[in-house]
């Protein structure tokens, strides 16, 4: 059976890799533990400095998979089935932001819904210059479950995101301060890796206590209150039956999930 998350250690650098390239790195249960598992490992690994969160394939996470609905199908509408579930999900994403250790996310290709959140968890991302950012999920009637992008780029241009649920290219992400860098695709492995081994050159005492203050600041600030009010909020979404809910199920259902996703798409179309 394929690892779902691969794992290496590069000096003081380790390597976490989603590797369900033919999924586009859908998040489905199976890897939502092994990621979590793999990054709590490497957060306790006291050879490492820092990790960094990369992908196999052409993309590095389109977000939860839709795709796979039997782990929901039994409890659809049970909306307090929904709030623990998005939970985990919320959970998981935050992993980085919660590890001692600077996590260094390297995205290519498209970085939507629950894929962009982790991505906007880690301390700092660098992109691939054919990256794509978005959260296209209120297309679909839901929302979050990490309403974190206010506070990484301001409110009008996150309602705006939030509220379209369009994509945005890598330059534009950098513009925004959503990630750090943008390289060339071709140098995306070689470049993040150089990045996170500079990194590594700072102490990791220092590290651990420059991102703590700075995670304390944004609690005090109220950042972990507000994911979790959010969270509150949007999770009732999952288990409502909405008129675009309902419709995108029933294409879904008769003619596959791409087929949904493309009848949804052309409708934005400028």
């Amino acid at each position: 059976m394929t690892e779902l998350v691969l794992n290496e250690n590069d000096e003081r650098v380790t390597i976490v890799t989603l590797n369900r390239p033919e999924k586009l790195n859908a998040i489905n249960k199976d890897l939502r533990t092994a990621l979590d598992e793999a990054l709590r490992r490497a957060d306790a690994d006291g050879s490492t400095s820092v990790v960094l969160l990369r992908a196999t394939g052409r993309s590095f996470c389109v977000g939860y998979d839709i795709g796979d609905a039997g782990e929901v199908e039994s409890w659809r509408h049970d909306t307090l089935k929904w709030h623990a579930y998005l939970r985990d999900c919320l959970d998981l994403e935050m992993r980085p932001w919660d590890m001692k250790k600077p996590v260094i996310a390297a995205v290519q290709g498209h970085a939507l819904g629950g894929g962009c959140e982790l991505a906007m968890f880690c301390d700092l991302t660098i992109a691939a210059d054919d990256a794509q950012f978005g959260e296209p999920e209120i297309r679909f009637s839901t929302a979050g479950p990490a309403i974190v992008m206010p506070w990484l780029v301001g409110y009008k241009k996150a309602r705006e995101l939030l509220y379209f649920g369009d994509s945005i290219d890598a330059p534009t992400a950098l513009d925004l301060g959503l990630v750090n860098r943008v390289v060339p695709a071709g140098d995306l492995a070689a470049a993040a890796l150089k990045y996170a081994k500079r990194l590594s050159l700072i102490s990791p005492e220092a590290l651990t206590a420059t991102k703590l203050a700075v995670n304390r600041g944004a609690d005090a600030a109220g950042f972990r209150n507000a994911l979790n009010a959010g969270l509150d909020i949007v999770s009732p979404l999952y288990a409502t039956k909405t008129e675009m809910g309902a419709k995108f199920q029933e294409i879904k259902a008769r003619e596959g999930l791409g087929a949904a996703l493309r009848w949804r798409g052309a409708q934005f179309k400028e």
